[in-house]
């Protein structure tokens, strides 16, 4: 495997790249900043700055934002998350200086002008009313929001159409002064481009970029109580989400979380919830758990779609399949099934030059480092089968399950 390239500016922005022999390149910048980082009066102006970025900057409109890339068969393209706010593209290798000069003007010289700022924002209430006629995305925002009350990393991303409506342009740039710390940022690039002309591209066009420390105070998050909650909703189905808090990005655990996650309702078709709500009860369509880490916390949640009078069984069979988990300690062949699969998972997701540009990035971000695939591996084959047993009775613990039903 190609050694990772690293460079860091006077500015604090970072370069991390991998050169690969492919036509087609792919770079993105990610930046530490995200919808937890709002004030109260800030909701949804995180996701509407994505959306800004492309409505025009010193030298171009637009169309010309938009046409760029696209003219010469390459997209850009860009999102929001609770803790990020990133900027990627895809190109043909030729077109890396092209790539690196779009990206830095959208990101450090938009100039927000006021008749797109209106536009935007029916733009974005169209996003909100869509969010609404889709139960089974939505009901992954309203459990963050019974997990984490009242807190901004409870909130969703998108705003609500009042906070979205009341956003102006001294608000948007408030935002980024405050967040938008160039020692927080990190360009990742994965492209058949040699090291020495990378970090040349890399020097030009984000060297003159001025130092900017923000002032960004990431608030800790208050004791999780669990909760349980209906709401009634006109659905052909009825939608379920259970779970917990979990391990946030630096605990050693979280590893072996992934892998226990995996076990129970991860991508396979063969996860353990998988089989007993599908194949052998037909209960669920779509049936998965989720494990995400952030900053200072984590979510468990569980998931599933299906008719009202089988909502109670399959929480049921749930709970006996997190109980196995809690009870029964994985055999000798179980655990390296289970670490094979999830070994198999992360080195398909690897040779998907695009994801794992934007995974690089985001782990020199968080760890100041980026772990090859093998160590990745060798951590994995450490984990024994009493720490999967100790984490399912930390995170699986029934009491501290919360639940949100659409009925």
């Amino acid at each position: 495997m190609m050694e990772l390239l690293e460079h860091k500016l006077d500015n604090g922005i970072r370069l991390v790249h991998k050169q690969v022999p492919n036509i087609v390149a792919h770079c993105g910048l990610i930046i530490n900043s995200g919808s937890r980082d709002e004030l109260e009066n800030e909701h949804g102006v995180a996701h509407f700055i994505e959306h800004m970025l492309f409505k025009g900057t010193t030298k171009r409109k637009p169309f010309h934002i938009l046409s760029r890339l696209e003219d010469r068969g390459g997209e850009l393209n860009a999102y929001t998350t609770k803790e990020e706010t990133t900027i990627y593209a895809s190109f043909l290798k030729e077109d890396y200086s092209i790539a690196f000069d779009l990206i830095n003007d959208i990101a450090f010289d938009s100039t927000f002008p006021a008749k797109e700022i209106k536009k935007e924002k029916e733009v974005i209430n169209e996003e909100i009313n869509s969010y609404k006629d889709s139960p089974s995305e939505l009901i992954f925002d309203d459990f963050e929001e019974l997990i984490f009350p009242g807190e901004p990393i409870g909130r969703n991303i998108l705003g609500t159409p009042r906070s979205v409506n009341s956003i102006t342009k001294a608000a948007i740039t408030t935002f980024i002064a405050r967040n938008f710390n160039t020692y927080e940022m990190v360009v990742s690039s994965v492209g058949n481009i040699s090291g020495k002309r990378i970090i040349s591209l890399f020097e030009k066009y984000f060297s003159q970029v001025p130092a900017n420390r923000g002032d960004q105070n990431r608030l800790k998050q208050k004791k999780y109580k669990p909760d349980y909650r209906i709401i009634k909703k006109e659905t052909w189905q009825n939608h379920c989400i259970t779970g917990n808090i979990a391990y946030d990005l630096r605990d050693k655990r979280r590893i072996a979380m992934h892998l226990l996650n995996n076990i129970l309702g991860g991508q396979g078709l063969n996860s353990r919830l998988n089989l007993s709500l599908r194949e052998k009860n037909g209960f669920a369509y779509n049936i998965e758990s989720n494990y995400h880490p952030y900053y200072d916390t984590g979510i468990f949640q569980i998931y599933f779609g299906t008719e009202s009078e089988n909502v109670e069984k399959s929480i049921n069979i749930t709970r006996k399949e997190l109980k196995k988990l809690r009870e029964v300690q994985l055999g000798n062949i179980q655990l390296h099934r289970a670490k094979k699969q999830i070994k198999g998972i992360i080195a398909r997701a690897s040779e998907n030059h695009e994801s794992y540009m934007l995974s690089m990035g985001k782990s020199l971000l968080v760890y100041n480092k980026v772990d090859p695939v093998q160590v990745v591996n060798n951590k994995i084959d450490s984990i024994t089968a009493g720490e999967l047993l100790e984490i399912a009775n930390d995170v699986f613990c029934e009491k501290e399950m919360s639940t949100l039903i659409y009925k």
